[in-house]
């Protein structure tokens, strides 16, 4: 069968033998190393979706699946139907498996959404009671207990208490004939208990003489004073078989009785780690899930491309990784559904015939379930066969030169594509809904080197007479070559593509990319000097090569060149693309983390402002308290109205009408100020001019904005620039409060309480910042009297340096003397 050549051409053997070394069981490994491959899609994707949810399963578990205690019991399961005796070790191999299957279940069982695997356990049966009697009866080590039955342990018992009473004659003769023993120590022969005994002095221990040692020195005696008892022990060694016999025989029953389904148990684990040895071989590899595309010539424009981009071969890898080979390089194939047939040109050892083959195991890669060493997305068609013509079958014993046996092969090739064939091998064509036509429509071709092995100009045609026939009946062919004839084909039939394996001008070397759309250049000459041709000889051929042959590879060489300049160009867009995206999260979270931050300063306001509510009506209650004991007079009155009209303005400040542009905030050099259109905090570095714009930095960035595109930290619109008109000697009152000359404003009427006095005496200045940061949040609108105490003066004019800066303190002044004096500030918040 010409699929079994390509199988073996593939080298597919090589990959289900590195698929085995996955497995954790041998039934698992012997089934990785005979691969079938689905006939039906179907099969295909149903064990995608077994490689797919155990690659999930595995990454959830710390320590994977666990296929401990199973083992291959299909023989033994064979036997038990026949009738057979089951060993011990057998029955315990059993019962380790039933009871791995069983944890096996328990984990799958629970992962609902594991809908394949838990649809693959769904029969399973353990037979945790069969599984129990089979441990009552056999030990660790295969052997039946004395418990197993309570006949056995009578044996045994009788067993022990004879053998004692040998052992007591025995010793009782070494003692009193220590000079005729050869040595101290009780032995057996033919299973009967002997004492080696000098054969001069062979008198001294009358016995029957069951041995003698290679010297002729020893003789192993029976005594006639053990005899009996030596009966007794071989009589019981007889009952004791003959009930383990008749032990292991229940048990080989009850295993026959449920033998269908441990085979079905059997066949259950064999899947789940074949299924795990496809995930853990896909994990390996770095390789990602593919989807199977429709590949009609109908559905081309509707169709999706097949996309293998960075597809490695996964022989190469493992021998990268295991055989310490060269750093793979991988290809990109992508090629649209119009397409039948691509000719792959380029020179020798350029790596047309591994990309023939890196495809070929992809296809089969993907029938079997295992995940396509590529990037995502994976999408390829699902080809009913896979069929090469891959390397010289030259053959000496066959007659056959190289041009025969290529013809030969492509003769079963060409054969396996018409419809009986297809039927022939394939299986019953009409059960799986497919018509002759596009049962040889989803074929893949591989041809390597078509037309080579005879006359260029007789090859080439039979090569483009091939391809023609191949772009009718094959669903797609993949075709290496160096005939020029066959690069214009993609010129006169839309169904045709080129590409090429890439060579390397400067080193003269193949660089091992493929190139699409441009056809590649043999390079004969070049590789010829590069190993070692002698200089003269290839100077000389030069000179024979046509000029047309020359235009053409400056042509090409032009095209390279170009594309070259193209993928340099795109690289750099790449990553300045990238460099972008990165900017645009960076921006992005400090975004939101000042909208957090002002999110949790709103609230934190609407919290101070409950409390001071809360407050406030306390403070209330008191006043009403006081006017209700005993009768008010009109001063008493008088004054209770203006403590409430205090508790008011301090508690109540919403009630005061709110302009739409506060006044007092006028953006000055060295501020820092909000910019809400851009999400992002800004120090002012120019005051405005006379168009009222002004210059911030933000970052490493600074532009240009307007007044109106600004508040401040508390969310304050700026004040226009006053007009020209005033009087230009009049002092600007924040100037005037920075350099300390503003005389402060009549105070307003803020009552002191616990809750607006922190007292920081003692504490440094660092220290103090916190505290009185945390006051000032909660004093909105209000004062905050801060006890920083005499002493030295230095926490004091930290204290004002602090308050001097901060975005919402209006002004701060010392105490009047009954309230402290020098020794205390008050902060008038706004």
């Amino acid at each position: 069968m010409i699929q079994a050549e390509t199988l073996e051409l593939l080298e597919w053997s090589r990959v289900c033998q590195h698929l085995s070394t996955f497995a954790a069981t041998k039934l698992g490994a012997i089934a990785a190393q005979h691969l079938k491959i689905p006939t039906d899609q179907e099969e295909s994707l149903t064990l995608l979706a077994q490689t797919q949810e155990v690659y999930e399963l595995e990454s959830r578990l710390t320590s994977g699946l666990s296929f401990e205690g199973i083992s291959d019991i299909g023989e033994s399961l064979e036997r038990a139907e026949r009738q057979g005796l089951l060993s011990g070790k057998e029955l315990l191999d059993i019962a380790l498996t039933l009871a791995g299957m069983r944890h096996l279940r328990r984990v799958i069982d629970g992962q609902p959404e594991l809908v394949v695997l838990n649809e693959l356990i769904a029969d399973l049966r353990t037979y945790p009671d069969l599984e129990q009697e089979i441990h009552h009866c056999i030990d660790e080590r295969g052997d039946v207990t004395d418990r197993a039955s309570p006949k056995l342990g009578g044996i045994r018992e009788q067993q022990r208490h004879v053998r004692d009473r040998v052992y007591t004659v025995l010793q009782s003769i070494l003692q009193r004939k220590a000079n005729a023993i050869q040595e101290h120590l009780i032995t057996q022969r033919s299973g009967r208990f002997v004492l080696p005994v000098k054969a001069p002095q062979k008198d001294a221990v009358p016995g029957i003489v069951h041995d003698t040692s290679m010297s002729g020195a020893t003789l192993y005696v029976e005594p006639h004073n053990t005899v009996n008892l030596n009966n007794q022990l071989r009589q019981l060694e007889r009952q004791e078989q003959a009930e383990i016999e008749l032990i292991l025989r229940g048990l080989t029953e009850k295993i026959a009785a449920v033998q269908a389904d441990l085979e079905r148990l059997l066949a259950i684990a064999t899947t789940l780690d074949l299924a795990t040895a496809r995930a853990r071989y896909s994990l390996w590899l770095g390789a990602n899930p593919p989807r199977f595309i429709p590949w009609s010539q109908s559905e081309a424009e509707s169709a999706d491309p097949i996309t293998l981009r960075q597809l490695r071969h996964p022989l190469l890898v493992w021998q990268q990784q295991h055989e310490q080979g060269r750093a793979v390089i991988p290809i990109d194939l992508v090629i649209q559904p119009s397409i039948r047939v691509v000719a792959i040109t380029g020179p020798n050892t350029g790596g047309k015939t591994v990309t023939l083959k890196t495809l070929g195991l992809a296809v089969l890669m993907a029938k079997v379930g295992l995940f396509v060493p590529a990037r995502e997305p994976v999408e390829l068609p699902w080809f009913d066969q896979v069929l090469a013509d891959i390397g010289d079958e030259q053959s000496l014993q066959q007659s056959l030169s190289t041009f025969s046996g290529h013809i030969r092969r492509i003769s079963r090739i060409l054969a396996a594509l018409q419809p009986g064939q297809v039927a022939r091998e394939m299986g019953e064509v009409g059960d799986l809904g497919l018509t002759s036509q596009t049962s040889s429509l989803r074929s893949l071709v591989l041809l390597d080197e078509v037309g080579a092995g005879t006359d260029p100009s007789e090859g080439s045609a039979l090569a483009i007479a091939l391809l023609n026939h191949l772009a009718d009946h094959a669903g797609l062919t993949i075709a290496t070559t160096h005939f020029g004839e066959l690069k214009a084909l993609k010129y006169q039939d839309s169904r045709f593509e080129n590409a090429s394996v890439e060579f390397d001008d400067v080193s003269l070397g193949p660089t091992y990319r493929l190139l699409w759309g441009i056809p590649g250049r043999s390079n004969a000459l070049t590789i010829a000097q590069r190993l070692g041709l002698d200089q003269a000889i290839v100077e000389q051929a030069q000179t024979f090569v046509g000029g047309a042959s020359q235009e053409v590879n400056q042509v090409i060489e032009g095209l390279e060149a170009q594309r070259r300049r193209q993928e340099t160009k795109s690289q750099e867009a790449a990553k300045l693309l990238e460099q972008a995206e990165r900017l645009h999260q960076q921006v992005s979270r400090k975004a939101e983390i000042l909208q957090q931050r002002e999110r949790d300063l709103q609230v934190a306001q609407e919290q101070a402002v409950q409390v001071a509510i809360a407050q406030a009506k306390a403070e209330i209650a008191k006043v009403i308290r006081h006017l209700q004991q005993g009768s008010p007079t009109a001063q008493e009155a008088q004054q209770a109205t203006e403590q409430l009209n205090q508790i008011a303005a301090q508690h109540l400040p919403s009630r005061k009408p709110k302009p739409e542009v506060p006044k007092g905030f006028r953006p000055q050099v060295g501020d820092r100020v909000r910019i809400p259109r851009l999400g992002q905090t800004a120090e002012v570095l120019t005051a405005p001019d006379q168009d009222q714009e002004l210059t911030v930095r933000f970052g490493l960035m600074k532009m240009t904005v307007s007044l109106d595109d600004i508040e401040s930290l508390t969310g304050e619109k700026p004040v226009k620039p006053e007009p020209k008109s005033k009087a230009s000697g009049e002092p600007d009152k924040r100037t005037q409060k920075e350099a300390g000359t503003l005389p402060p404003p009549a105070p307003p009427v803020i009552v002191r309480t616990a809750h607006n006095t922190i007292d920081i005496r003692g504490s440094r200045v660092a220290d103090a910042e916190p505290m009185i940061e945390k006051a000032i949040s909660e004093a909105l609108g209000g004062a905050v009297w801060i006890i920083h105490g005499h002493g030295t003066g230095k926490l004091r004019q930290g204290v004002h340096a602090f308050l001097q800066h901060h975005p919402l303190i209006d002004r701060y002044e010392l105490a009047p003397r009954e309230e402290g004096g020098s020794g205390v500030t008050i902060a008038y918040v706004r």
